[in-house]
């Protein structure tokens, strides 16, 4: 049974004439009378009696008549649904990133993409890189913000650098600066340094405990575990200091030291499964993500 099928036919129960209902539908009369014998013999039962110039319902056709129109409605409204959210007029988008991001890159391209796109749904989950990676591996994400390179492979995912960003140090105000009259910090002066430390598994406490690793020292937590509000906040407070995203400090209003050349980086980059195609909506958002880190981008 095809919807053609059922359209003309419901064309003939409305007009009362195969070659009326042939030129509504825009078709050769002798077409629409094949396909109407055609879903006769699926059905098994005639559906029209034909007498000449009076054409009535069976009573199968009778009994068809109202479930072909609802096929038909409910073909379209899907045409329509599906359409709306191939344009992006609706839908849903799941984006995943790491707290450090969702207090800085992520509001903002947000807020792009909503602008142009208002009917797209926006669900965002904060997360480590590890967990986000976990997630679009299972379908919970559409597209996932994370720090590359990640400690395990992920083969099934596709990925692509966007940028790499500068890790500083942060203090507060009214203390005295981590260095004295210096305005570049090494990783080695972090040696015996209150740090204001992230919770277990949050990317910037590997990478900074990895760093400080390689100095040859273990550093030392004043107070540890918290998000990245909390951290700025228990910086903010004077209970150490924290190694952060440039982007975050340069929101944070704190003071803000850089490292020494080559100082410490890390890389962000877009992820998503390799083995589903992108959304266009997860297409478009990594777009206005490249457009915003473009240089001279907003």
């Amino acid at each position: 049974m095809q919807l053609q099928q059922l359209r003309y036919f419901t064309a003939v129960a409305d007009t009362r004439h195969f070659t009326r209902a042939a030129e509504r539908e825009h078709v050769a009369q002798p077409s629409l009378s094949q396909q109407i014998r055609s879903l006769e013999r699926e059905l098994g039962a005639e559906l029209f009696h034909r007498a000449r110039g009076h054409i009535t319902l069976t009573d199968a056709g009778e009994t068809l008549l109202p479930l072909a129109r609802r096929i038909l409605a409910d073909a379209e409204t899907a045409r329509r649904e599906v359409q709306e959210v191939a344009q992006l007029r609706r839908g849903r988008l799941r984006l995943g990133a790491p707290p450090s991001l969702c207090a800085s890159l992520v509001p903002d391209v947000l807020r792009a993409f909503h602008t142009t796109y208002p009917g797209v749904e926006l669900i965002v989950t904060e997360d480590g890189s590890q967990d986000l990676v976990r997630a679009l591996a299972a379908g919970a994400l559409d597209l996932a913000l994370i720090i590359t390179p990640l400690p395990v492979q992920a083969p099934a995912l596709v990925t692509s650098d966007l940028l790499r960003e500068e890790l500083v140090v942060v203090s507060a105000p009214d203390r005295p600066a981590p260095v004295g009259r210096r305005t570049r910090i090494r990783v080695e002066d972090l040696r015996g340094r209150p740090l204001a430390m992230f919770r277990r598994g949050y990317d910037l406490r590997e990478f900074t405990t990895a760093a400080c690793r390689a100095a040859g020292f273990e550093p030392t937590f004043t107070v540890e575990g918290g998000e990245m509000d909390a951290v700025l906040g228990f910086v903010r407070a004077g209970l150490g200091i924290a190694v952060v995203p440039s982007m975050v400090a340069e929101r944070s209003g704190l003071r803000v030291t850089r490292f020494s050349t080559p100082g410490m980086h890390r890389v962000v980059s877009v992820a998503h499964r390799g083995d589903v195609s992108p959304s266009r909506a997860a297409r478009e958002l990594e777009r206005i993500l490249m457009d915003h880190l473009e240089p001279g981008g907003p």
